[in-house]
């Protein structure tokens, strides 16, 4: 289903709760799905290890073995943020069931190609690219579904678990692999894969999933795009951590584009490899019993930087180690401090965010993650090409170090993201339920008066308004004082239409209301600022409607 950079995120939840680690199990839906999930990964390990090994039968040239890494993150670059949008707007269970069925038509069909001789390299590589195009689907949706399977309080304790699931899968799949691909070959491993999809599916056929009543219009797939993209080019945090994320990426794709050839190096076949992919899962499972402890010792910021380093040192142990025995404790390496740092960055990119634009905000994040790893899969296999496969791998660790001390600056924030990115209710919504909701553009006005010795300090309030009008929807913004009225400002801000003005209401955060209540403070006429909604006149609108509300 997921491995490597699709993991899945871990949904943002509440703090620290004292359920127990093991309380989600109790809940039959999600134990289902959660052992569903784990088989289905077990059978993604198994088509990775197939596919790359099969690669290297087929074209062992350092590129082309690469570019099966590059297959496989190229689609969250170009998918993550539809596939995120669709989540956010659609029924969740439907597409989630949509998206398995078309990777188990496709592993069954590379299964059936592969058997009959017909998949070349350049035919394994079309097929991985059309796989990862459903796990690029899927990975959103995902995400933003973890919270509606278990009880508020079990939220941190399930999150837990889900990485846990993924983890044992990258310690038993690969292993499994090398298995299979020696006694069976590669499109054996591919129809484990297919068949790992139908208890998913099974599983998900069966929920009865209840509808979330909501008010608003539906939003638009091009609207739910637009406002996605928006929210992120305003939101600093996120774009720390997606900063961070892309700097590590771009370096840590190189031992896992290179793996294979690690391997075939070091005079190992099929059980080689994925021996040292069960040794990266591993060291991954193990780096997850002790996080807990390590995330209440340290920032996150520490945490990133120490598993930088980690993973750094593993990516030359294997650029130094020439034998198997010598390569494991390097693999052992890698996959506690991916997991490490894959963790916090997820952590770090959920509570920067509120939920309703969750998914489409983590599809962004994978994005920047996925460019950074299928560009650094394609570098360093032409660097190895040129060069060799360590060399290749000494350079990728020593620019990971570099790209630390870059983004060093660049703070992820702490634990209490989740608490500031919680919904709140800011502006009093409008109740014009006789405008329809395609109606737009719509200029909001608000007018406030002001003292004159306030108005230094009004205006940079003011100016730091504009970031969130613009987050949470605004295509312009603009801030006007009147010469004829002492102490009068109108703050401007252009909304696309009336329902995504309607929808703004609700996009409000805790981490706002200082800013709101600090701006109503400098307000001194008898009431609140006056609220004026101007709707556009155009061939589909009629005539225009002018409405004075209350803030």
């Amino acid at each position: 289903m997921m491995t490597g950079l699709h993991e899945p995120p871990m949904t943002a939840s509440t703090p620290e709760s004292s359920a127990s680690a093991w309380a989600p199990l109790r809940q039959p839906l999600f134990r289902a799905l959660w052992i569903a999930t784990v088989v289905s990964n077990v059978g993604t390990w198994v088509q990775e290890v197939g596919a790359g090994w099969l690669m290297v039968t087929l074209d062992p040239r350092p590129v082309m073995v690469s570019l099966v890494q590059a297959a496989t993150a190229l689609p969250i670059f170009l998918l993550a943020l539809p596939g995120g949008a669709l989540a956010d707007i659609v029924d969740r269970r439907r597409y989630l069931i949509a998206v398995q069925a078309w990777m188990l038509v496709v592993a069954l069909l590379l299964a059936v190609c592969t058997a009959l001789g017909w998949t070349t390299a350049w035919v394994l590589l079309a097929f991985t690219f059309a796989l990862a195009c459903g796990a690029a689907l899927n990975v959103p949706a995902w995400a933003a579904t973890v919270h509606e399977l278990v009880p508020g309080p079990q939220l941190q304790a399930a999150i837990a678990l889900n990485s846990l699931g993924v983890n044992l899968a990258r310690a038993v799949g690969p292993a499994l692999a090398g298995v299979v691909v020696a006694m069976a070959g590669a499109q054996t491993a591919f129809l484990l894969n297919a068949l790992s999809f139908i208890g998913l599916i099974i599983v998900l056929a069966r929920w009865r999933r209840e509808p979330r009543p909501n008010t608003l219009p539906v939003e638009r797939f091009s609207s739910a795009l637009r406002a996605g993209v928006r929210y992120v080019r305003e939101a600093t945090a996120l774009q720390n951590v997606m900063a961070r994320a892309a700097a590590f990426f771009l370096f840590a794709s190189a031992p896992w584009a290179l793996l294979p050839l690690v391997a075939h190096n070091a005079g190992g076949g099929p059980h080689a490899y994925g021996l040292l992919l069960g040794g990266i899962g591993i060291g991954a499972v193990s780096a997850a019993m002790v996080m807990p402890a390590l995330r209440r010792r340290a920032s996150r910021d520490a945490l990133v930087r120490g598993a930088t380093l980690l993973f750094a040192a593993a990516t030359a142990g294997l650029a130094l180690a020439r034998t198997m025995p010598g390569l494991l404790p390097a693999v052992l390496a890698a996959g506690a401090g991916w997991l490490a740092l894959l963790t916090t960055l997820h952590v770090s990119a959920q509570t920067a965010v509120p939920q309703w634009v969750r998914a489409r905000a983590l599809s962004v994040y994978l994005m920047v993650s996925a460019a950074g790893m299928t560009g650094g899969a394609v570098l360093w296999g032409v660097v190895a090409t040129r060069w060799g496969v360590p060399p290749a791998l000494f350079a990728a660790a020593v620019g990971a170090l570099l790209a630390m001390l870059l983004t060093w600056r660049m703070t992820l924030g702490g634990e209490d993201g989740l608490a500031r990115s919680a919904p709140a209710a800011l502006m009093r919504t409008p109740d014009h339920a006789g405008i329809a909701a395609e109606r737009g553009p719509v200029a909001v006005q608000v007018e406030y008066l002001v003292d004159a010795a306030d108005a230094a300090a009004f205006m940079a309030a003011a100016q730091a308004m504009q970031r969130i009008r613009r987050r949470d929807g605004a295509l312009s913004w603009g801030l006007f004082e009147d010469p004829d009225v002492q102490g009068r400002y109108v703050e401007t801000f252009v909304v696309e239409s009336w329902g995504e003005h309607l929808r703004q209401h609700e996009r409000g955060t805790a981490a706002d209301a200082p800013l709101f209540e600090r701006l109503r403070a400098f307000h001194r006429g008898d009431r609140a600022p006056q609220v004026t909604h101007l709707i556009a006149v155009n061939d589909n609108a009629g005539q225009g409607d002018e409405v004075g509300k209350n803030l």
